[in-house]
């Protein structure tokens, strides 16, 4: 089909909080606090991680993309984020265990369907990221100090086999914690050598 039969989406418009609803009073950091007020809620702890994790690879500019096979991309590097808690946003009666799952993913394109190879690892490394606080009066999600980062080549969960996979192997295979002003330098080294079977079936 051409081009010209498909709606193209323009890049996203830059947006401030300030900005206001046109029939409507109330400002865009409105619904950013109606939205995303509760950073313990899986979805917001997920973007909140993977906000620190651009940052501390120096991607100041960028914003995240809902659909895409990974998360972030510095220097043809493609990063994914994975991120997890002991304190969730309802009751519990013990603090959670820490799991990691959606490790593999199968890529999707609009205009092609998805990818016939199925699932697989779509990034060149993965940075595991907990947020460590153990009762809710200390939890402080902006605090830096309450989290780790834990980054892992492709190659070594490939070799894994895993879909899911807990932080207690995630601490082992990485060799402890990468301090977050470590993070750029620490996705560098363990992209080196990291390759990606790209399936052509868009093509």
């Amino acid at each position: 089909m051409a081009d010209e039969a498909w709606i193209v989406p323009p890049p996203a418009s830059a947006i401030d909080g300030s900005d206001r609803f046109i029939g409507l009073d109330a400002t865009v950091a409105d619904f950013w606090r109606f939205a995303m007020s509760d950073l313990r809620m899986n979805n917001a702890r997920g973007y909140l991680a993977e906000f620190l994790v651009a940052k501390a690879l120096g991607l100041h500019e960028v914003s995240r993309v809902e659909w895409d096979a990974y998360d972030l991309l510095l220097d043809g590097i493609r990063v994914e984020v994975k991120s997890s808690a002991y304190l969730q946003a309802w009751e519990q009666r013990r603090p959670s265990r820490i799991v990691f799952s959606g490790l593999q993913g199968t890529r999707y394109h609009p205009r092609h369907g998805y990818d016939p190879a199925g699932k697989s690892l779509n990034a060149h490394v993965y940075v595991f990221c907990v947020q460590t606080a153990m009762t809710h009066a200390d939890y402080r999600p902006l605090d830096l100090g309450q989290w780790t980062f834990h980054v892992l080549p492709r190659s070594i969960l490939e070799r894994q086999g895993f879909a899911s996979i807990g932080l207690d192997a995630v601490i082992r295979l990485a060799n402890g914690a990468t301090p977050w002003s470590d993070l750029r330098a620490a996705v560098l080294q363990a992209a080196d050598g990291e390759e990606i079977n790209e399936s052509d079936w868009w093509s």
